[in-house]
């Protein structure tokens, strides 16, 4: 989906409320199973289905995937994967991998969103009318979140225990109403891993990458456009997946 870039104003925002961005793609949807499997030639997934989104991925693995899906497709890779090196900028004492990632700015591949680039799609871009979810002041609208991501519609308050008695999970991508762009899922059904390094006042680059967008696991704060939330890279869970992106 090719989205408009330029000035823009979001007043959900406290981090990307203003700036300016180019044109970019990004994806429609979260990478499928289907999509995963195609080129990969696994699923890591812990909830099964074509229609799916992939989860259980790292951020290395989302790299690696943007890499394989370019060379397919006769792109040039937009990143270099070391597996033999450790990255001296990542600090993270959890990241049991610590892989040398450096960019090729160049290249005309696929890659993941940035930050900045993930929240100015899900609020809509040039088209947005700044709700708190991607496309809806409804969470209900828009996202899967653990209240209606089970066999039946959850009340009160967040408990582990309760999400897996009512065999809470992923759904089918695109299920739920787009936002003003026509993308899906962007506030919920997965967590998306984003190209950044996450930094606010007490963390650092090269401790954790960023992560945006709600999972079927989150609470209602955790799906809004402006929620921000970070992991170590080498980390994966069942609502962490990926949408690629790519220049123009």
């Amino acid at each position: 989906m090719r989205v408009q870039g330029g000035a823009y104003t979001n007043t959900q925002s406290n981090l990307y409320g203003k700036g300016s961005l180019p044109d970019f793609l990004i994806g429609k949807n979260e990478v499928t199973q289907k999509e995963w499997t195609a080129i990969m030639g696994n699923n890591p997934s812990k909830f099964k289905g074509d229609s799916l989104p992939v989860e259980t991925v790292n951020w290395y693995d989302c790299v690696d995937y943007c890499n394989k899906r370019s060379i397919k497709e006769g792109l040039k890779p937009y990143y270099t994967l070391n597996k033999n090196t450790k990255d001296p900028i990542n600090k993270s004492e959890f990241d049991s991998l610590k892989f040398t990632v450096t960019v090729n700015a160049d290249a005309n591949g696929y890659r993941l969103p940035t930050e900045a680039e993930w929240e100015y799609a899900a609020g809509g871009g040039q088209k947005s009318k700044s709700y708190k979810y991607s496309g809806s002041n409804n969470i209900e609208e828009v996202a899967w979140y653990w209240k209606n991501s089970g066999d039946k519609s959850l009340t009160g308050t967040w408990n582990w225990s309760i999400l897996e008695k009512n065999r809470c999970q992923t759904k089918a991508v695109g299920s739920k109403k787009p936002n003003e762009l026509g993308l899906f899922d962007m506030s919920g059904n997965v967590r998306e891993w984003c190209e950044d390094w996450y930094q606010d006042d007490e963390t650092a680059a090269g401790i954790k990458r960023t992560q945006r967008g709600g999972g079927w696991i989150g609470g209602e704060n955790r799906c809004e456009c402006s929620n921000r939330h970070s992991f170590e890279a080498s980390g994966k869970g069942a609502d962490q997946g990926l949408r690629v992106c790519k220049g123009i």
